[in-house]
């Protein structure tokens, strides 16, 4: 085996310093007191590179680095790249990127790839151990012979193949002799196991294809279960974790450790339940369907559950690493509510994200008796008004007060419904920070609908406050008319209508939400708004949390609304 990594793995300042209890780490700790590695804890992460990271992936990387951090070891990046049907360098960098966004620095950063000469020489030892063949049937008839649960397996006839035959056969399918599934190469185990994996596996199969790191050097390539166990054992790996799926795939890769000549002992395999969340779909092919037939914008589309399409959104890295570490390593598989996830990226964002005013769907108010300077032009007013009140070192904003504002459409009503406190004619309400004021008139355009609302308001309530202490209840937020920027908004809903997508048809596509998505243009956002930063989030008052489109300034994607909708389900269900 190779040296294992020593660098140990870089996890963010979050992490805890005292290691949580959960079966894997109770697994670790005894081979720990056992001296079964001289104490070293090294871990991976092994993504295949055929399709961008999704919170899936978030769940295994937070679980490996953790692992590796809570126990002073060290968390490599791998890359499973043996399929170079589905692979591009596109998503290996994006893979990488991803990483570093949520937190993590790798040991090392390698490839499956970098082992193909060592896996080779290893499947010719297995040959000549006779525990390998070349098999010349096609994989049809292959996947046939191995039968089925309670269905006897059937023995090639290629399986006595003499070992020197076998030996010859695979070098010239190494350098393309054979056209594709041709030949394979097999593992000589046991065709009546009752483990469908250990019934003569297939080891290599042949691809005349670019390989996207190895070029055309290459015309055999290794399947998943004979490189990944042997690409554990060549970087030193103690502990391999995956999700429940490869769980029948364990006595395989104890196998093909035990018979092969290494040095020291063997990685150990565990599985842990997958995260999987409501109104989402985390299959990759479905996926790449959706960017494929441009149901989506592509793979970074804040409504993908990628973590491009997170980050693009606005979730916080903090805030999946926490909902991960919080959801914690399980034997069962389940599916998580979206809206516990939710309070996770709400909570966070509560803490860390600057308060600003914005009119998504605005309405003109004008403040009769305003007034205006010697040219004539109203005066401008300023207020102080607070940041992060959950941060108190976030300090204050001066906000631009005229004459004549931005309110939004729902906060007037002509008429106005039974317990509506908001702006109506007679009614007094609070501008936020700013005055009382009282709607008095309307004006509306010929279609009849109002385009503009006129109101009295109070001198003596400067701040807010009227000064013999009358209440109002009601406090709407406002932008400025003469100091708004304008921007476009793009509110989210679920992508699929379906708590599990295709439950009811078994077409995940089927439940997808045509209505996922609304682009509102127009909006007048508060001036301070304009100087955002790409990617920041902030809190609009009174309507949710937006975060800027890194590509384009003044668009904001709502990344999660003011509701604690988690809050509410548990109330609900008691």
């Amino acid at each position: 085996m190779a040296e294992p990594s020593s660098t140990p793995s870089s996890a963010p300042s979050t992490a805890p310093s005292i290691a949580p209890s959960d079966f894997i780490r109770d697994v670790v700790r005894e081979d720990n007191a056992q001296g079964t590695y001289s104490g070293r804890v090294q871990t991976r992460f092994p993504p295949e590179p055929n399709g961008y990271l999704h919170i899936g992936h978030a769940k295994a990387i937070v679980t490996d680095f953790g692992i590796a951090e809570s126990f002073g070891g060290v968390c490599n990046l791998r890359l499973d790249d043996t399929n170079p049907g589905t692979e591009e360098t596109e998503y290996v960098q994006a893979i990488v990127d991803d990483i570093a966004w949520l937190g993590y620095t790798p040991g090392r950063v390698v490839h499956a790839s970098d082992y193909f000469e060592q896996l080779y020489s290893w499947a010719q030892y297995l040959i000549e151990q006779g525990l390998a063949y070349v098999d010349d049937q096609d994989p049809e008839t292959i996947s046939a012979q191995r039968g089925g649960y309670g269905k006897p397996g059937v023995e090639s006839p290629y399986r006595d193949r003499p070992a020197a035959e076998s030996l010859d056969l695979l070098a010239r399918m190494r350098i393309g002799e054979f056209p594709d599934g041709s030949r394979c190469l097999r593992a000589r185990i046991d065709m009546q196991n009752e483990n469908m994996w250990l019934r003569d596996p297939v080891m290599y199969r042949i691809r005349h294809m670019h390989h996207h790191s190895t070029g055309d050097e290459w015309k055999i390539f290794p399947t998943y279960d004979w490189a990944h166990g042997q690409s554990d054992a060549i970087e030193g790996v103690t502990h391999s974790l995956c999700s429940l799926e490869f769980n029948s795939h364990r006595p395989l890769y104890e196998w093909f450790l035990a018979h092969l000549p290494l040095e020291g002992p063997a990685p150990k395999q565990r599985e842990f339940a997958r995260l999987e969340l409501t109104h989402t779909i985390t299959s990759k092919r479905r996926l790449k369907k959706l960017v494929d037939d441009r149901l989506v914008d592509g793979w970074d589309d804040p409504r993908m559950p990628t973590l491009r399409g997170m980050r693009r959104r606005g979730y916080p890295a903090a805030a999946i690493r926490d909902f991960c570490t919080a959801i914690g390593t399980t034997r069962n598989n389940s599916v998580r509510a979206i809206e516990e996830f939710e309070s996770f990226v709400r909570k966070e964002l509560n803490r860390t994200a600057q308060r600003r005013m914005a009119v998504l769907h605005p309405l003109k108010l004008v403040l009769d008796g305003w007034p205006v300077d010697a040219d004539g032009n109203p005066v401008v007013d300023h207020f102080e008004i607070v940041n992060n009140p959950e941060n108190p070192d976030d300090g204050t904003r001066r906000v631009a007060f005229s004459g004549t504002l931005w309110i939004e459409q729902d906060d007037f009503r002509e008429d106005p419904p039974r317990k509506y406190f908001r702006l109506s004619p007679g009614r007094e309400v609070r501008l936020r920070g700013a005055y009382l004021v009282t709607a008095t008139d309307v004006v509306k355009d010929a279609e009849g609908r109002i385009v503009e609302v006129h109101a009295s308001y109070d001198p003596d309530s400067r701040g807010g406050t009227a000064p013999d202490g009358r209440k109002v209840k009601s406090t709407m937020h406002w932008v400025s008319a003469a100091h708004a920027v304008d921007a476009e908004v793009r509110l989210y809903d679920r992508l699929f209508t379906a708590d599990i997508p295709g439950e009811a048809t078994g077409e995940a596509l089927d439940d997808l939400n045509p209505d996922s998505r609304q682009i509102l243009t127009g909006c007048k956002l508060e001036a301070a708004l304009a100087d955002t930063d790409p990617g920041q989030v902030v809190q609009f008052e009174r309507l949710g949390y937006f975060g800027v489109d890194p590509d384009s300034p003044m668009v904001f994607h709502r990344t999660v609304g003011l509701r604690d909708e988690w809050a509410h389900i548990q109330k609900r269900n008691g």
